[in-house]
């Protein structure tokens, strides 16, 4: 018996050191100083402690709350197979009517194809002929595309590192997400909205690119879009983007306004460009534009200008059908002629069609660039392809070989490098990106998956901690005084083995909040509401098991006997009461959210420890005195 006792103490033991060593994280992080903080992060050793702490919920220490509404017409775009001014116009009125009368956007879609008598066939294939069965095949989409974007939502958030984030449906298109305890919100949100599409897309031929920039400087000069053939044929490819001497010219004289042609707010903000001043007459276009390491290079402060070009209605039926714009995803610091510096972005010509696109992508991480590479000390994302990804990218860059091809994702360009050769694995990597927190969001949504549809952030709010902390003040002093009285109820009533009762129920807490640092769950108002009922659950057991002994000593059995017959009998009682609160408790954790599941954790592992404190810690002790001493009394 007493190697029994010694076991049962050993097993206590490595229970209670084990407890200690998990709590230990939380009660070093939260004394840490901002600049011990701050330390540890630039070390990278942050991490470790963060992973092991006892985290907060949204109603403790703040967070953001957001909700997110799935883009539906830019879905329906995103489906057609062919698309008109007349498909767009369509589209655009169904929008903008639906936003005004708050109603149905299929419904009002269906309402105008039919009214204007539009043959939707033509733009959507297999899925039907009449205009209400493709409209309905739109419909099943959208709620698939619903589904998958919850899901990739979810995958996102999990990966990002919150604990217990609220991501639920409301409504039919609408998505609430909750993440408690964020610091960058705008990274948080950039993470959750990203579409993540990637694609890999081949840069348009240098000639094709120079034929567009001539007519563009032709319109800009004559109002005219025809191209004079003669001055392309015998112009250098590279002669619009060559530097020389600047000068500032307004917005509005470079786009041929009047002062009678009023600016909009936005033109104001950004009333000036630099422009080549040799170029500016004859190529006012090309004058905006820079030759930076071969690629077109557009000054920061001339940004505004050359998206506003690129946008006017004459110049966009001057790009190439079959191509598009895309611009860096940062901009390059460059040190001109005369030594000043200047941030460039880099404006992209690629073709329209992708030669490849993410959802091939299997694998990714972030991580440095190593030593003796040209992305040395660099935040870069390695990735890999399945089977079917590595067999189309090893024919796109075997067929390419000499060309640039651009990795893009969410229509930015990232990088464009030359393909020196044929890779035939499907790996990769992706440079180009500001920090290692950049870096570590890419990542993550390449191996969530692309968004199916766009999703618009319709309500944003960012909940302070104030709140936070009068609540968890108010619970821990709540939690503590009911603690309080419950102990000095059991030394009053029952004297000694009160006492050991109380050493059983501290026990008990200790072991709950180690079980929730081990496994990362999360404190809620609701989680201490539901550690106070466990502490008058945890005394319930020994209450039972006390009375059951004090029933055996009355009927005049030793010590020794009214103890073990005591727990035996005390036993059936609190396992079935114990396990039924267990059984609602695991239900609530799998079904709620929120509030109910934090009263759910606390709760499930709370009975779960007090049954091995109330049972087997006290039930070791009285062994223990009475292995050592034969107890004529026992002060109950």
């Amino acid at each position: 018996m007493f190697k029994k006792t010694n076991i049962r103490f050993i097993i206590i033991g490595v229970a209670v050191v084990l407890a200690l060593y998990s709590l230990y994280w939380t009660v070093a992080y939260n004394t840490f100083s901002p600049t011990k903080m701050e330390t540890l992060k630039t070390a990278g050793k942050l991490d470790k402690f963060e992973n092991r702490i006892i985290r907060l919920g949204l109603d403790l220490q703040g967070g953001m709350h957001v909700v997110l509404e799935l883009n539906i017409p830019k879905l329906v775009e995103t489906i057609a197979s062919n698309k008109t001014p007349e498909f767009y116009s369509i589209l655009q009125a169904s929008t903008e009517e639906s936003k005004i009368n708050n109603e149905d956007f299929f419904a009002v879609f269906e309402r105008n194809v039919e009214k204007n008598n539009f043959r939707l066939v033509r733009y959507f294939t297999n899925r039907g002929y009449k205009n209400s069965d493709i409209v309905q095949s739109l419909k099943d989409e959208s709620k698939d595309a619903m589904r998958r974007s919850l899901e990739i939502i979810r995958n996102r958030v999990d990966q990002f590192g919150v604990s217990e984030p609220t991501i639920q449906k409301a409504g039919e298109y609408r998505i609430i997400v909750e993440l408690a305890g964020i610091q960058d919100a705008s990274r948080a949100r950039q993470l959750i909205q990203s579409t993540a599409l990637m694609e890999f897309n081949l840069l348009k031929e240098p000639g094709v690119t120079q034929s567009f920039i001539a007519s563009v400087d032709n319109y800009l000069k004559t109002g005219k879009t025809d191209i004079v053939k003669e001055a392309l044929a015998s112009q250098d490819t590279t002669v619009a983007l060559k530097e020389s001497k600047d000068k500032s010219v307004s917005v509005n004289e470079l786009l041929g306004k009047t002062s009678v042609g009023a600016s909009t707010q936005s033109e104001t903000a950004d009333s000036s460009v630099i422009v080549d001043e040799a170029m500016f007459a004859e190529k006012p276009f090309s004058s905006l534009l820079r030759n930076v390491n071969e690629m077109i290079g557009v000054p920061e402060s001339n940004v505004f200008a050359v998206k506003k070009i690129l946008a006017n209605p004459a110049v966009v039926k001057l790009i190439p059908y079959d191509s598009k714009f895309l611009w860096s995803a940062k901009t390059e610091r460059m040190t001109m002629q005369d030594g000043k510096t200047e941030n460039f972005y880099i404006l992209y010509h690629l073709n329209y069609e992708a030669g490849l696109q993410g959802k091939y992508i299997t694998k990714a991480s972030a991580t440095v660039g190593g030593a003796g590479a040209q992305t040395a000390g660099q935040p870069i994302v390695n990735f890999g392809m399945n089977n079917e990804g590595a067999k189309i990218f090893s024919r796109l860059t075997g067929s390419n070989i000499g060309k640039r091809l651009a990795i893009t994702m969410d229509d930015k360009v990232y990088m464009a490098p030359s393909i020196r050769s044929k890779i035939p694995n499907g790996s990769g990597y992706i440079e180009g990106l500001e920090d290692m927190d950049e870096a570590k969001n890419i990542a993550i949504v390449l191996r969530a998956g692309a968004l199916p549809a766009q999703v618009d952030v319709i309500e944003e709010r960012t909940i302070g901690p104030s709140l936070g902390r009068d609540s968890l003040a108010i619970g821990i002093k709540v939690g503590f005084l009911s603690l309080l009285v419950v102990m000095l109820f059991m030394i009053f009533y029952y004297r000694r083995s009160g006492l050991l009762a109380d050493m059983a129920l501290i026990l008990n807490m200790v072991f709950t909040m180690a079980i929730m640092a081990m496994l990362r769950s999360t404190l809620t108002l609701p989680g201490i509401a539901g550690l106070v009922l466990t502490i008058g659950m945890a005394v319930d057991a020994n209450v039972l098991i006390f009375e059951r002994i004090r029933e055996e000593l009355e009927r005049g059995k030793t010590v020794k006997a009214a103890i073990e017959t005591g727990y035996s009998r005390a036993l059936s009682a609190i396992l079935d009461s114990n396990i039924t609160t267990l059984l609602t408790a695991l239900i609530l954790m799998q079904f709620g959210t929120g509030p109910v599941k934090g009263f759910a954790i606390t709760l499930f592992w709370g009975i779960t420890s007090s049954m091995f404190t109330a049972i087997f810690v006290t039930r070791t002790f009285y062994n223990w005195r009475t292995d050592r001493h034969v107890l004529k009394t026992l002060s109950i």
